[in-house]
């Protein structure tokens, strides 16, 4: 079970973890993200997970228990007995306050727009071919998958079963600018009990791919010559929809914990708080209170783009932004493209309440009727049947295996990159600890033998402050993990001998 509580917020506000650990489990069951009946983890998980005792987790069962909140069934587990119908969808602190929001001249200007919310049937294509490892060559670029790890054959059941449903000759249900009600529905459940955010129907909509609801958060939000924050390094794409909106760039520094907040002067933070992207570094807990309050004070609005927080391997589960928020001010943005396969163009946005009817107008401008539907029914019917959540514990067993390995194995580089440590993701970030001629030297050395790996310097906005590299790392199995690494070490011995003469 990958539990995401509010630990780390309640542990900084009440410094004892017994306490800590019982405020975050009373309020997911309060709020509804664990539900009546749901297995809690054995005291063994959650001790190693949360650095305690299983007596001081135990002492926290009993006080549930005590309270109503769990049952104890032996030789079974701890399960919770809160009655659903009691479940509020607040959480304990009380009700969440709905700000107004800064809109642009382009936003304002949209008018309501009549759509049917019923569409004729479509047909749709879909290759789930993926990029496989040349034999010849080693590539740890990123944005690469294996392809024997998605279940091709679920997914084509799925897929053809809504193919053939979609040509019979009646409207299509549930199918809206929002996008198809099922799926909305499963994310909807996903997040609550996966990731701790709590919202409501209306409020999310299926977007192309993460970049689409990038591109029209933009539109909204950026008025001409304003300023927006964003991380450097960080998602170029980012970059174009802001300066596409008239808006300038005030990048944002990253360290290993994530981005630096300050007391800018703008009401736009465009962030990756979850895994920062490309740098993988998890944000603290102090700096994600820090961005709340920083919105509150600017009446700012923080877009949160968690596009791979599934992909955890290890380590403790992280809580998304979004799940902090007590003003309505974290706009939440996901992405099924990594987790599924890259051509899958399925995304999803959840809004304040004060942004969906503009992001409603802006989005039916766009996309008058909703696009890709055959893919969104086949989706939410993977979702249901069970083989999404079956993919993902494979994925990351396997993928957590082949990063363990990585790790161990790109020791030996260590002389010439220092990698930001990760848990998750399908990459890994290294700062090169050379000029930038020894660099790309080494690069070429590298290449010669045959491997070869991602440069970073895309992903800064400017002249990068120092090279670095990205390696991907979950399309390769062990063997060919070590085997690159093999000829990185080669071609390092015959570099670092050819530099002294």
């Amino acid at each position: 079970m990958d539990l995401r509580i509010g630990y780390e917020r309640h542990y900084a506000e009440l410094g004892r973890k017994t306490e800590a650990l019982y405020a975050a489990l009373r309020e997911a069951i309060i709020g509804g993200q664990l539900t009546e009946a749901t297995r809690l983890p054995s005291s063994r998980m959650l001790a190693g997970l949360y650095g305690m005792s299983r007596g001081s987790v135990n002492q926290v069962y009993d006080m549930l228990v005590a309270e109503g909140f769990v049952r104890a069934a032996a030789g079974s587990g701890t399960f919770v007995a809160y009655p659903a119908s009691e479940i509020r969808a607040s959480l304990a602190e009380g009700e969440a306050i709905s700000s107004p929001v800064s809109l642009s001249e382009w936003a304002q200007r949209l008018k309501p727009v009549a759509i049917p919310q019923v569409v004729e049937p479509q047909k749709s294509s879909l290759t789930c071919a993926q990029e496989q490892v040349n034999i010849q060559e080693i590539s740890f670029d990123i944005n690469r998958v294996d392809s024997t790890l998605f279940p091709v054959e679920e997914w084509k059941t799925s897929l053809f079963n809504e193919v053939r449903e979609m040509l019979e000759p009646w409207p299509i249900r549930g199918a809206s600018i929002e996008g198809y009600l099922p799926l909305r529905e499963a994310i909807i459940s996903d997040l609550r009990r996966e990731r701790g955010i709590h919202a409501e129907l209306s409020q999310l909509f299926i977007t192309n791919g993460s970049m689409q609801a990038i591109a029209l958060l933009s539109m909204l939000l950026v008025s001409p010559g304003s300023t927006v924050v964003v991380e450097n390094p960080g998602y170029p794409g980012t970059w174009r929809a802001v300066d596409a909106a008239g808006g300038n760039v005030l990048t944002a520094s990253v360290d290993d914990s994530g981005i630096k907040p300050q007391d800018w002067d703008a009401q736009l933070l465009f962030v990756t708080p979850t895994r920062q992207f490309p740098s993988g570094a998890v944000l603290s807990t102090s700096r994600r209170l820090e961005l709340l309050d920083w919105a509150s004070r600017r009446r700012a609005v923080i877009v949160e783009d968690d596009y791979d927080s599934e992909l955890r391997w290890g380590g403790r589960p992280v809580e998304p932004l979004k799940a902090l928020d007590r003003e309505n001010r974290v706009v939440y943005v996901g992405t099924f493209s990594n987790t599924m396969f890259v051509n899958l163009r399925i995304g999803y946005v959840v809004l304040p309440e004060s942004l969906v009817e503009s992001f409603r107008r802006a989005k039916s401008l766009m996309e008058p009727q909703p696009s890709g539907l055959t893919e969104q029914r086949a989706l939410a019917h993977f979702m249901r049947s069970g083989s999404y959540a079956r993919h993902l514990r494979r994925m990351r067993r396997v993928c957590g295996r082949r990063l363990i390995r990585f790790r161990e194995e790109m020791k030996r580089m260590e002389r010439w990159f220092r990698f930001v440590p990760a848990d998750a993701g399908l990459h890994m970030y290294a700062q090169w600890r050379g000029d930038r001629d020894e660099y790309f030297s080494f690069k070429e050395a590298c290449q010669a033998e045959g491997v070869s790996w991602s440069d970073g310097s895309r992903f800064w906005f400017g002249e990068p402050n120092f090279h670095t590299a990205l390696f991907g790392f979950a399309h390769l199995d062990e063997e060919q993990i070590q085997a690159g690494v093999d000829r990185m070490a080669t071609a390092a011995l015959k570099w670092a001998g050819e530099s002294r003469h």
